[in-house]
């Protein structure tokens, strides 16, 4: 296993839709999904995709029990989520404040849909189904976000509601990055 550097802002390589996974259960997947893991708790991140590593696939790994950036979140269960589809089961969205680790040290609010139902597979092919809602469900479509070139700055609408981590939120740890 190894922990990846992770792209920043501005690479041309976070703005690309990425290829679908066709192959599944190989050792190069499982290896990927292994070393996306370790980067992601080496950063204390919620969540990571894979074009975050340079890598052009439709994947992302989420979840936790307790994460130091988001002291207030519930857990969210480890997942490997790939080829994902999100359903939106309300019209309702829920603002919250989101971070990335591939826009460090900054915060954003962001107005996300408060209940869905994503879809895809695990490292083995094996279907995925299931609802989340509130920071679940917030974590799962900025993840999937990344998927398609999308970064959470592209969704603040309210600027004044943007800017340091340190600032906003003196409380956190200082030397996290966000995500």
């Amino acid at each position: 296993m190894a922990v990846h550097e992770i792209l920043k802002m501005g690479d041309p390589r976070l703005l690309r839709v990425a290829q679908p996974v066709t192959a599944f259960g190989t050792p190069e997947l499982k290896a990927l999904i292994a070393d996306m893991f370790e980067t992601m708790a080496a950063a204390n991140g919620a969540g990571l995709a894979a074009p975050q590593i340079g890598v052009d696939l439709r994947l992302v790994i989420f979840g936790y029990t307790k994460n130091v950036r988001y002291p207030e979140a519930p857990p969210v269960p480890p997942t490997v989520l790939i080829n994902p589809v999100i359903e939106v089961l309300d019209g309702g969205q829920t603002e919250g404040w989101e971070g990335c680790l591939s826009v460090p040290g900054l915060r954003g609010v962001v107005a996300r849909h408060e209940r869905i139902r994503y879809t895809g597979f695990d490292a083995e092919g094996q279907p995925i189904d299931r609802v989340a809602d509130g920071f679940h469900a917030r974590v799962v479509q900025h993840e999937c976000d990344h998927l398609d070139g999308i970064l959470y700055p592209m969704r603040v609408t309210d600027f004044t509601r943007f800017g340091y981590t340190s600032v906003l939120f003196p409380e956190l740890d200082p030397n996290a990055d966000d995500d």
